[in-house]
């Protein structure tokens, strides 16, 4: 009893300060261990229940996120934490499981195993993707981030989960030394494997060939979200405004100004406007884009009360609308209205070929590699947050650049402004949270990298879930030739474990 409280509170401290909208990356890689050490060592229902509980306290640390800003209901919230809380009991059972018959290699790599699985499934039924998957815990771990150049945020989990298991399998003390000592170098050497590429990656990172300067800039108005023609291009007229009047003094470097920017990127939905007053917000920004002599993006929610398009809109130097994209993945409840789009959006320029996402998108890994795969080097990335998920969905969206090889100018309402490289450095951000203007001004890299993400796609995934049904197949009992199943234990005075499974 002494030893499973211990464990309760070890494991899930260590996955409060792992997960969340700021996790502490280190603590991710130990969160499992205390659970995994126990769970042989008591039987089968209290391992579960125990790994369920670790979990679900873990998750407590999104309580005031999907309760007080998401306002999503009790009843949702507790299936949201319950559900995820279950299946990293099952994987710890089915870990305790292969530990109780001695077979230390199909215990480490089952763990990780039917984790990756379940993320994997979650990710392509859920209308949330990839939100609350493990890899987003790693993102200030850069040598560790590079891993999904190859096989996806899957390869992170995988490593987050391997690394615990294999501990807690040679602390056992199962099998004979000779096989602990394989089981450890064949880990040991996998990780070290995944951060040496990782290190080499960043070290060898190749200049580009051409760069952009690119202006950032969000606002906080009264009205945050104008829903009238009249009101709507009052803060429009507000933006354009701000972009034409900026100074040098006004960015975070002298050495940049409005008049040297090639592209200047706004947030995602900044207002409400009909399709009547579209024209008027297009002859705006037409002429904004003239005098400052650079390609301005515009987030828009187009459209009536009940059917719009939430719509960002680029607007090219020579005065014309140069690029149009609809947000293809909506928030449930709150973007109801929106329709979603169905094509991607790219075009050529000097420095290469840019591209267009809006905020949600950016959790689809699937919807990045479409743009990786047409060589895009720059993608603009209008989007809306809520304050204190500035950093996570931030984040968030510069794994895509990683995974699929492009730059990122991504600029959130009530969030961050950042641009980041095809490696997840961030080059430059700026906190666009409080302020009531925020602007940033940086030069962004176009490069395009060839990635294996970008190629095969979620392959690394699929191995997963090939690798788990071998071993839940290969751990069938065994029959006599009678037809009487078989079982064999091994009972030496160092195996104290209990024999219920």
């Amino acid at each position: 009893m002494i030893l499973g409280a211990g464990a309760l509170i070890a494991s899930a401290a260590l996955l409060f300060l792992g997960t969340g909208l700021r996790p502490m990356w280190w603590a991710m890689w130990l969160a499992p261990l205390p659970i995994l050490l126990i769970a042989p060592r008591i039987r089968a229902w209290p391992a579960f229940g125990i790994s369920v509980l670790v979990w679900f306290l873990g998750g407590l640390n999104m309580w005031h996120y999907v309760r007080g800003i998401i306002e999503i209901p009790v009843v949702l919230v507790l299936l949201i934490l319950i559900v995820p809380s279950c299946f990293f009991g099952l994987a710890v059972l089915l870990f305790r499981r292969f530990i109780l018959r001695g077979a230390i290699w199909k215990a480490s790599f089952a763990f990780p195993l039917l984790w990756v699985t379940y993320e994997y499934l979650n990710a392509v039924t859920s209308p949330h993707s990839t939100f609350g998957n493990l890899g987003y815990t790693q993102m200030n771990c850069l040598p560790v981030l590079q891993v999904v150049s190859l096989v996806g945020i899957w390869g992170i989990s995988f490593c987050l989960f391997l690394l615990p298991a294999t501990a807690a399998a040679l602390l056992s003390k199962q099998e004979s030394l000779t096989q602990r000592r394989r089981l450890a170098a064949v880990v040991s050497g996998f990780l070290v494997a995944v951060i040496g590429y990782g290190a080499w990656r960043l070290s060898s990172t190749p200049a580009p060939e051409h760069s952009v300067k690119v202006g950032l800039m969000a606002m906080i108005p009264e009205n945050l979200f104008p829903r009238h023609d009249e009101a709507a291009l009052q803060l429009l007229r507000a933006y354009a405004d701000n972009v034409g009047s900026l100074t040098p003094q006004d960015t975070q470097t002298h050495d940049t100004h409005v008049a040297d920017t090639q592209v200047i990127v706004l947030p995602e939905k900044i207002a409400v406007v009909s399709d009547e007053a579209t024209a008027q917000v297009d002859a705006l920004f037409e002429a904004t884009a003239m005098r400052v002599k650079a390609n301005i993006v515009v987030g828009l929610d187009r459209g009536t009360a009940t059917h719009r398009f939430n719509e960002a809109r680029m607007y090219s130097p020579e005065g014309t609308v140069a690029a149009l994209y609809d947000k293809h993945h909506m928030i449930p409840r709150f973007e109801d209205v929106d329709q979603p789009g169905t094509t991607i959006t790219t075009f050529d320029q000097p420095s290469g070929i840019w591209g267009i996402e809006i905020c949600k998108d950016m959790d689809f890994p699937e919807l990045s590699r479409q743009y990786g795969a047409k060589g895009v080097a720059l993608l603009l990335v209008p989007a809306w947050d809520f304050a204190v998920d500035g950093w996570l969905h931030g984040r968030m969206a510069i794994m895509r650049g990683v995974e699929s090889g492009f730059t990122i100018v991504r600029v959130a309402k009530q969030g961050l402004l950042t641009v980041s490289d095809d490696r997840g450095r961030v080059l430059a951000d700026a906190d666009a949270t409080t302020a009531p203007f925020a602007s940033l001004f940086a030069t962004a890299p176009v490069r395009h990298s060839n990635t294996l993400y970008t190629k095969w796609g979620d392959w690394f995934a699929w191995l997963n879930i090939l690798g788990l049904a071998a071993i839940l197949l290969s751990g069938r009992k065994k029959r006599d030739p009678a037809g009487r199943p078989r079982r064999v234990l091994r009972i030496t005075a160092k195996y104290t474990f209990p024999i219920s499974c």
